[in-house]
């Protein structure tokens, strides 16, 4: 089957692609993470509603105040990495439905009446997709990527989001890998261990 892609796209963004632990000192400027979250937020969401919120720690005192809230494993890496992404959502995502969905009339106020379990659901699972988006289109943008679960979200909430509003998913730390530091590639499943089609 043809692609539209190129192996060495393919390879960027995937087979190439491994979770690092270990990091130049290169920086990662201002305008690239700009541009990863330019490029992220195109991407498709249940009508377009796009919870997804990140903070980017960069700086020294952010990093420190990130610190307490990792695992003993993760601790390293993540103060070494020139940029970690708390990624995270936004529970109150229908304040911005009606202008993010202008072709659904009273989406906003809609969402904002479902069941609570419903609407956390549809959070959850879209900023888990567009957490996916992250890390693709951070490889696209030449990043290497280390997401990690390793972290007490409770902590990290408290400590960033201390209004309640948005909730911690996922650490992806962000930068330009040191390769010396990967481990060999590990296995994957195969497409009839892992797949079927009826």
């Amino acid at each position: 089957m043809a692609s539209l892609l190129t192996d060495d796209d393919w390879n960027l963004l995937l087979t190439d692609a491994h979770t690092h632990h270990g990091w130049t000192d290169r920086p990662v400027e201002r305008a690239t993470l700009e541009k990863l979250y330019q490029l992220l937020r195109m991407a498709p969401t249940a009508m377009n509603c796009q919870p997804l919120r990140v903070v980017f720690v960069q700086s020294a005192e952010a990093k420190a105040r990130l610190r307490p809230s990792l695992e003993a494993g993760n601790v390293d890496k993540t103060m070494a990495a020139p940029v970690t992404a708390i990624v995270a959502c936004d529970t109150q995502f229908y304040a911005h439905m009606d202008r993010l969905a202008p072709h659904i009339a009273g989406i906003g106020a809609r969402m904002a009446a479902m069941p609570e379990a419903g609407r956390d659901s549809l959070i959850r699972n879209n900023a888990t997709l567009q957490t996916g988006y992250l890390i693709l289109t951070a490889r696209g943008l030449g990043l290497d990527c280390g997401p990690m679960g390793g972290f007490d979200r409770a902590k990290v909430d408290a400590e960033f989001f201390a209004d309640g509003r948005y909730k911690s998913l996922l650490l992806v730390n962000l930068g330009y890998g040191d390769p010396s530091k990967l481990r060999p590639r590990a296995p994957r499943l195969d497409f009839d261990e892992a797949c079927r089609v009826e």
